[in-house]
């Protein structure tokens, strides 16, 4: 059995190539740092600069109003159709009266 020995130079702590190799990646963390900085205030204005905000509360808006008004409108267009002496208006009618009645809190 044979044993094979690779033999590398000592490093010294303070050796010149370590102290490049250090300063090259302390550099290398500060500009990302910068970079991460600069990126977050890019976002910030873009999103509070720009009303990206009240746009998205306008369209939240304007989507539920036209989603309600579409819904009642076709039921209450519906229902002016059905003839109002029959089982199913009743239903509609006394339903009404207890949705009515349940937002109240009677």
């Amino acid at each position: 059995m044979t044993v094979s020995a690779t033999t590398t130079a000592l490093r010294i702590p303070g050796d010149a190539a370590d102290d490049q190799v250090m300063d090259s990646v302390a550099q290398a963390v500060r500009d990302a740092s910068k970079s991460a900085v600069q990126h977050a205030t890019a976002v910030k204005s873009a999103v509070t600069g720009t009303g990206l905000i009240e746009s998205v509360s306008r369209v939240s808006y304007n989507g539920a109003y036209a989603l309600a008004f579409g819904i009642v409108y076709t039921v209450v267009f519906v229902t002016q159709f059905i003839p109002q002496d029959n089982p199913v208006m009743d239903g509609f009618n006394d339903g009404a009266r207890a949705a009515i009645d349940a937002v109240k809190g009677v």
